[in-house]
């Protein structure tokens, strides 16, 4: 004879683990770890497998705006349209190119915050699946981005305990924002995405962000957004960065600055770095 109290305790228990069941099978993140055939998944695709904007190769800048202050190197004193608060504006009048130069640090204008500013050239190249790579021929200066080992990006904990530099210490991440007729997913299923390049440095040696010599500190802070756009047949990178610096700011410095593709190394000219 079968017993009803232990049958309802069946009932009870199965339910529950049924409805679970239900959940982790419609759920597509475990779809996508099961894999096809519901076979487990490989490994996540590396930083430079994922990408969905393709970064890769020589880029001009375009200077159409702020053109006195990128072109030439401004007068000392001026801060114009600069949020930087009174000690950044005593650091900055205080300017003396000759003695950068006498202590040999001519490249001041040309660290992370200020080189993607400057007029010239960028190379961009993937050093390995989670390293990659901007040169710029203004001050040939090279930056390098370190991702993690998935397609989501580093940390800056991760960072080894070197002294701090012009370029710093940059990790990066990609960011997707949607599918368009572009790019591929994380992943390479699913429908195509499009996406921006996070990046994050710090570990900055001090320097200036405008070349006159208005000052950024040590604990400053780059975050900035690569991305590309499109228009008749012509590609074009954007590049959004925000500095903040509790030292000599009273805000962040937001500025967005633009290049061109170029086919080819054309026009790649590495210069020295110039105090003046």
């Amino acid at each position: 004879m079968v017993s009803l109290s232990n049958h309802a305790f069946n009932v009870r228990t199965a339910a529950p683990l049924c409805a679970l069941a239900a959940a982790l099978w419609l759920d597509p993140q475990v779809a996508a770890q099961r894999g096809r055939g519901g076979q487990p998944a490989g490994p996540p695709p590396t930083p430079k497998a994922a990408a969905p904007v393709d970064l890769s190769g020589y880029w001009v800048a375009l200077v159409t705006d702020d053109w006195r202050w990128r072109m030439v190197t401004p007068p000392k004193g001026d801060v114009l349209y600069l949020p930087v608060n009174a000690e950044g504006r005593r650091v900055a009048d205080a300017w003396d190119p000759a003695k950068d130069e006498a202590a040999g640090e001519q490249c001041k204008g040309y660290g992370a915050p200020s080189v993607m500013h400057l007029p010239g050239r960028l190379h961009i190249s993937w050093q390995n699946d989670t390293t990659l790579v901007v040169e710029t021929d203004a001050g040939t200066q090279t930056r390098v981005f370190h991702f993690g080992a998935g397609s989501t990006g580093a940390d800056q904990r991760a960072a080894p305990p070197d002294a701090p530099s012009w370029q710093g210490y940059s990790v990066a991440q990609w960011e997707f924002d949607g599918p368009t007729r572009r790019g591929r997913m994380a992943g390479g299923g699913g429908q195509p995405r499009h996406g921006s390049l996070k990046v994050e440095t710090r570990r900055l040696r001090p320097g200036y962000f405008r070349k006159n010599g208005v000052p950024y500190g040590a604990n400053a802070t780059l975050t900035e957004y690569f991305t590309t756009l499109t228009d008749e047949g012509v590609d074009y990178l954007v590049v959004t960065n925000f500095l903040e610096d509790p030292q000599y700011l009273a805000q962040p410095y937001i500025r967005t600055v633009q290049f061109k593709r170029q086919a080819d190394p054309r026009g790649w000219n590495p210069t020295a770095c110039s105090a003046r």
